[in-house]
């Protein structure tokens, strides 16, 4: 429920964020609940639209009283009279004109304000799951927004009021009434004609619009390999078909838009003079008076006014019309859940129970793709450091998301202390999982943003002893302006291997009971590689579970298990020895990387 200042606020251009109801135990889609709560903006704004409609009939009144009163009477009073009484009127048609204008403003941006970070968490979902380019919910919002305080939404609410002007018309007389509906039905008749011909062109220029903004970010991306190899020509010319294509998409319907928009204006230019030249000749007739020729005219044109003004924005109508589809369909499942209960800190019992992961989509699809992992099971106890090796293309990194929470099988399940991830609130299971991913990329921002995991509430103490424990300490604080060193939005000047040493500091801010690292040593030289043991030794002394995806044997110095994966599934899990004498013959460990393991319990599953 929500109380009248909250209209008064929104006019006064106050934007706080609201929290949007819920119904007990189900879900419900944001989107539709934002728009829910507009209504009462929306009414608003029709009823000062009515104000609005009611007092443009001030311009043909005036005029017809002049015409038909002041220069019969030549009475200089009942002109002041008359004049006196539009100037007032005027005044209310500004203030009301404003008002509506204004609401439409802060409705649009209170809808952004509501659904910004749905829409974040929608588009950061999807890119998780490897299909960013399919799902641009920010985009989707923005164009709602924008059309929400376009000319053509007022277009919209101004529509209602065609027949009352029409009724008017036919109240002069109804051989004028006739012509402007005639008129109505052609202007009518060309806005459905637009839509029928225009709706498919819009819509694969805005898909070849979406592609193309995801291929230039990957252009953008990788411009240093483009660029290396030779390929700026080549990719360029992929850049322009799709450009070409989705322009050639775009125009299409655009002409034709462009063809009804010219159509329509010259039409209603043509039914003005029409309608002018039909109230002379009724003048004559003596059937109207002379003051009727000018209001019939303006009130036929004020008639049509909305129809050609949504016809004019054509494009936007489209573009709104399918972003506002895809928010009900994206939002859908998004909505919000009943709170999770705070579960205590875990001590680091993990396991897992006949873990499948399909390919994504393959299930939706209908394929038969064989799954990334097929049956995994095993556990881990407080301390425990795992070592994940195998082929290329054996499930590694899935395995690795499948524990950090990021990706849920399809089958069995993986326990934390008991608890399944969706069992806690993602930021209260994020602060207790450390992850590396293969490939890493730091984030706008200091590089102590980036080890605190932008925690405005983290220690510099904290920070300092992640730093630590990845042994990256002395090394920033060589950099300008050490922990305050600023990763912008370009290139800087850190490296590889000072790129993936952060980032592991990062994964193992806060002494998180889970840590997964994703061949965390891929850029690392010798001293790297022995300040990585050191740093997974020291988790595992604090009782954390470490797991590193490996593929050089030095990676495995620090862990007491090992699992083999071949082709998604488990081909050998227990002592680290034990199974790498079993499956294969490894390369000789660096002695100055082997460091003493804890005397640990190997469980296996």
């Amino acid at each position: 429920m929500h109380s009248q200042s909250t209209d008064a606020g929104t006019i006064s251009g106050g934007l706080r964020p609201v929290r949007l109801p819920q119904s007990a135990g189900s879900e419900q889609n944001p989107y539709r609940l934002a728009l829910a709560r507009l209504k009462r903006t929306f009414a608003l704004v029709a009823f000062f639209s009515a104000c609005v409609n009611i007092l443009m009939l001030t311009g043909p009144l005036f005029m017809m009283q002049v015409y038909d009163r002041v220069l019969m009477s030549a009475s200089v009073s009942t002109l002041v009279g008359l004049s006196m009484m539009a100037l007032l009127a005027y005044v209310f048609l500004g203030i009301y004109d404003f008002l509506r204008v204004r609401l439409m403003s802060r409705a649009a941006y209170r809808l952004d304000r509501d659904l910004g970070d749905q829409g974040f968490d929608g588009w950061l979902s999807a890119a998780v799951r490897g299909n960013p380019g399919n799902r641009r919910p920010l985009n989707d919002l923005a164009t709602v927004r924008g059309f929400l305080s376009s000319p053509a939404m007022l277009g919209v609410f101004d529509l209602p009021w065609v027949p009352l002007y029409l009724l008017l018309i036919f109240m002069l007389h109804p051989w004028l009434g006739l012509l402007t509906l005639a008129g109505a039905v052609v202007v009518t008749t060309l806005a459905v004609l637009g839509q029928i011909l225009t709706e498919e062109g819009y819509r694969r220029a805005m898909g070849a619009d979406a592609a193309e903004s995801f291929l230039v970010e990957q252009g953008y991306r990788n411009a240093e390999t483009i660029s290396a190899l030779g390929m700026t020509n080549r990719f360029r010319n992929r850049w322009r078909g799709m450009h070409d294509d989705g322009l050639a998409s775009g125009q299409d319907s655009g002409d034709r838009s462009e063809v009804l928009s010219t159509l329509s204006k010259t039409f209603r230019m043509l039914l003005q003079s029409a309608n002018l030249g039909l109230a002379a000749y009724l003048v004559i007739l003596q059937e109207i008076s002379p003051g009727m020729i000018i209001a019939s005219s303006i009130i036929a044109g004020k008639a049509l006014a909305p129809i050609d003004q949504i016809i004019g924005n054509w494009r936007s109508v489209v573009k709104a019309r399918e972003a506002h589809r895809r928010l009900k369909e994206q939002m859908n499942h998004s909505g919000v859940t009943t709170q999770k209960v705070a579960l205590p800190t875990p001590e680091g019992h993990l396991a897992l129970r006949s873990v499948t992961k399909l390919v994504p989509g393959d299930r939706a699809q209908g394929t038969r793709v064989p799954p990334i992992l097929s049956d995994i099971s095993f556990s881990l106890e407080p301390g425990d450091g795992l070592g994940v090796i195998g082929p290329s293309a054996s499930g590694k990194s899935t395995l690795a998301r499948i524990l950090s929470g990021i990706w849920a099988p399809e089958h069995g399940e993986i326990r934390l202390d008991g608890a399944t991830p969706d069992q806690w609130a993602p930021e209260a299971l994020g602060r207790h999982v450390g992850y590396l991913p293969q490939i890493v990329e730091l984030l706008a921002g200091t590089l102590r943003d980036n080890i605190c995991r932008f925690d405005p509430t983290a220690s510099d103490e904290d920070v300092i002893a992640a730093a630590r424990l990845a042994g990256i300490h002395d090394m920033i604080l060589g950099l300008p302006n050490g922990y305050g060193f600023e990763i912008g939005y370009g290139s800087h000047p850190l490296s590889g291997g000072q790129v993936q040493r952060i980032a592991l500091a990062r994964a193992l801010f806060g002494m998180p009971k889970l840590v997964v690292l994703d061949e965390p040593n891929s850029n690392l030289d010798a001293l790297g590689d022995e300040e990585l043991a050191r740093a997974i030794l020291a988790m595992r002394k604090a009782g954390s579970v470490v797991i590193v995806m490996a593929h050089r044997p030095s990676a495995l110095a620090a862990v007491n298990k090992v699992l083999v994966l071949q082709d998604g599934r488990k081909v050998a899990f227990g002592d680290r020895d034990e199974v790498l004498g079993r499956v294969t013959r490894p390369a000789p460990i660096p002695a100055s990387s082997v460091v003493a393991l804890p005397d640990t319990k190997n469980k296996e599953a």
